[in-house]
């Protein structure tokens, strides 16, 4: 169905470098991800199988075929990079995504210590063969990175050969660029939009309302990650202002001033 409105801010179309949707798979049968590959393929543009879930789930090669067709480009959490990492099993994890078929790849250390340029070795060698996402912030309660320091990990790991950087935060959003509590850690976001280019950025933004703080910041064409199978159709009603968190952020100003307010109620004459 088309329905012709203005006012919708415009959508950078796919294949794209921004305005990336990026989900969490977190152990779909084959059948989820077609039935979800039938409404939300359109604006999905990255499949996340989340932490180790390709370890432990069947059919991952069909699952990947399926994603990959509909034009999504699939790869597995950093945690299981992680998991081959520690047991000093690098070479293994590259035939493991190969015999996938996947071009795509995550590498993280959100869940142990690396030493930051074996992490920056790892990138440089994936980058050869793979498209790279590499992830800053620890999975950690507890543990601090300088707000300067992120920002210098993610340009060297750019520099490294990362297609993307991923702003940590995992499935929960209460770590990494947010607090306990699930807001957003302002001072560190904005000094992350203000060095790097904003493209080259992926927030994770598992909730509604993280997702629409971004829009807001960032405007409709912001990455955003780790969004759940079925918040993706309601994400892109919030990129096109037609949620009650944006439904007024791409409007004139005209019409802004519609907005309600609890005067307005007071006579109803």
């Amino acid at each position: 169905m088309y329905i012709n409105l203005p006012f919708i801010p415009e959508r950078t179309a796919k294949p794209r470098n921004s305005g990336l949707t990026m989900m969490m798979d977190k152990g779909l049968s084959t059948r989820e991800a077609e039935n979800f590959i039938e409404n939300n393929g359109p604006y999905t543009d990255l499949i996340k199988l989340g932490f180790g879930t390709s370890f432990v789930s069947g059919n991952v090669e069909k699952k990947v075929k399926i994603y990959q067709e509909a034009g999504i480009r699939v790869y597995l959490g950093g945690t299981l990079f992680e998991a081959f990492a520690i047991r000093n099993m690098f070479d293994e994890y590259v035939t493991l995504v190969s015999k996938l078929k996947i071009d795509t790849v995550e590498v993280s250390d959100g869940s142990m210590y690396m030493h930051h340029s074996l992490k920056l070795d790892f990138i440089n060698k994936l980058s050869k063969d793979f498209t790279v996402l590499s992830e800053v912030g620890s999975k950690q309660k507890g543990v601090e990175i300088h707000d300067e320091v992120w920002v210098e990990m993610m340009r060297k790991e750019l520099d490294a050969g990362s297609w993307k950087v991923i702003a940590e935060a995992r499935e929960s959003g209460t770590t990494g660029i947010y607090h306990d509590d699930g807001s957003a850690n302002v001072n560190l976001i904005n000094l992350i939009n203000k060095k790097l280019d904003a493209s080259a950025v992926l927030w994770e933004a598992p909730t509604g309302k993280q997702q629409a703080w971004f829009i807001k910041l960032i405007g409709p064409n912001v990455n955003l990650g780790n969004i759940a199978y079925n918040d993706v159709i309601p994400l892109e009603c919030l990129r096109r202002g037609l949620r009650g968190d944006t439904f007024f952020d791409f409007l004139p100003d005209d019409l802004k001033n519609q907005r309600p307010d609890s005067s307005k109620y007071l006579n109803l004459d």
